[in-house]
């Protein structure tokens, strides 16, 4: 790849997990509870790390302001998470009532931003080929079979799910975002577009595949 293809594919593999991951864990039979827990840790963790790592794997391929997706980080992920609490614990009762329209609300700004993303880069997408995609789809892939074979011998099978699905899925939109406002070349947005169709197809085939199969406390 490209280094600017590079630097897109390291910015996807530097970003939080994504909250689709809670959704295909309980379908997958796993632990909910922990699945939420790695969401949030990995979402405020991605204030501080994902602006270091992109400065340090980044800052010899591509210029990085890393001030920039440090703030853009904040912004993004830990204004509304602030903004939802805060919400949450002055006006229950309003939030009761909006509460039952936030996953509706959720999968259609997802299906534009996913929507919007892969347009953007429709021709860089096809340029890039199968090498492009090859890659992408083994960022999830690979992603998701080490940590589930690697917990193996450690950690029940729904722990080994959960951290599977947890792995392999990214918040590839929000990597997105960060390329397009603070990366100079256009192409390091380009495996993001591409990384967002695989996560949901690698996220949800795992999902299926695990349900399918028994967990211990079925057998």
């Amino acid at each position: 790849l490209t280094p600017a293809l590079t630097a897109g594919m390291v910015l996807v593999g530097s970003i939080n997990g994504g909250q689709a991951s809670n959704l295909c864990t309980y379908i997958a039979k796993g632990d909910v509870a922990l699945s939420v827990m790695m969401t949030t840790v990995t979402t405020l963790g991605a204030i501080f790390m994902t602006p270091l790592l992109c400065k340090l794997l980044l800052g010899t391929l591509v210029p990085v302001d890393a001030t920039g997706v440090a703030v853009s980080t904040i912004q993004v992920v830990l204004l509304p998470i602030v903004l939802g609490m805060s919400l949450n614990a002055k006006f229950p009762k309003a939030v009761k009532k909006v509460e039952p329209f936030s996953p509706i609300v959720g999968v259609l700004s997802t299906i534009l931003l996913v929507g919007s993303a892969v347009a953007q880069c429709s021709a860089p997408i096809l340029a890039a080929g199968l090498k492009l995609q090859a890659t992408a789809f083994l960022l999830h892939v690979v992603g998701g079979a080490v940590s589930y074979f690697g917990l193996k011998k450690f950690y029940p099978e729904t722990t080994c799910r959960t951290v599977a699905i947890e792995t392999s899925m990214k918040s590839s939109a929000f990597g997105f975002l960060l390329a397009k406002l603070h990366f100079g070349e256009f192409l390091v947005r380009v495996p993001s577009a591409v990384s967002v169709v695989w996560m949901a197809i690698v996220g949800s085939s795992l999902a299926v595949v695990f349900r399918a199969l028994p967990a211990p406390k079925e057998e």
